[in-house]
């Protein structure tokens, strides 16, 4: 079953030197581009992430310090996936979560204003875990019938996300095949910024979703304890965290002066 694309959609695939989305770099990363007339376009960056690669990590993607040694670092390389990925949509496998979240926080570092709200995204991962709960490797042989023999190669689950989003769209028949459908399907829902910080309450407000004033809205807080938006801002918080709160800051400061 072919995939129903309007405009260009972006396959891609992080690998990093951690989990941790405020602090981590990315090390690898493959893009496959797939156009609406069926033409496919991919690239592969190799990054140097300027701090060291845990053993921990490398033992996952195989990926040491001596193979990223000469790199470009990513502020070197921005534009060039910035331009890749621009006027696209974006899917992944667990990307809500981590490979777009990290993406966001490199191309802010890099001084490019991402805004994931001029993507559609599809996580490949969600779709799986709500028809079929496994992992990546198990998800290519269940739905592709093929062993996945380079897992955590970037460029390996890149294309191996494809066929599986390829395969989902054939297996499931009542799986809509357009982006903004599947978008809506393996969407976070009533998340704002990305790594979760920040949610969407019923009626369109942003709460806290961590800490003293979890729960509570972001703008009521900001009046209530106006030092707790300076902490967050110096604090290790994700660059996009920090953005829609700065955000939410100038609509209240916008709104107070009408």
């Amino acid at each position: 079953m072919k995939l129903q694309l309007h405009r260009p959609i972006c396959f891609f695939d992080i690998e990093a030197t951690g989990i941790n989305i405020g602090k981590d770099r990315i090390i690898e990363i493959s893009i496959l581009k797939i156009f609406p007339n069926g033409d496919k376009e991919d690239k592969t960056w190799m990054i140097f992430p300027g701090i060291p690669i845990p053993p921990q990590s490398t033992a996952i993607h195989g990926i040491k310090d001596e193979d990223v040694a000469g790199k470009l670092p990513f502020k070197d390389v921005a534009m060039h996936i910035f331009n890749m990925i621009e006027n696209s949509d974006l899917a992944g496998y667990n990307s809500n979560r981590f490979d777009i979240p990290i993406l966001a926080e490199e191309m802010l570092r890099a001084g490019i204003s991402f805004d994931i709200k001029k993507h559609k995204t599809i996580d490949v991962q969600v779709i799986f875990h709500k028809m079929e709960p496994r992992t990546l490797s198990a998800a290519y042989q269940y739905y592709c019938r093929k062993n996945l023999m380079k897992a955590h190669s970037s460029k390996a689950d890149t294309f191996a996300t494809y066929e599986i989003l390829l395969a989902q769209l054939d297996k499931y028949e009542d799986l809509k095949k357009d982006v903004k459908s599947l978008n809506q399907f393996s969407h976070q829902k009533n998340i704002a910024d990305l790594a979760g910080f920040i949610k969407i309450d019923e009626k369109g407000n942003e709460i806290f979703n961590f800490g003293k004033y979890k729960g509570e809205k972001v703008c009521e807080i900001f009046d209530k304890d106006p030092n707790y938006y300076g902490w967050i801002q110096n604090s290790d918080f994700p660059l996009y965290t920090k953005k829609i709160l700065i955000n939410v800051k100038l609509r209240k400061f916008h709104n107070n002066k009408k």
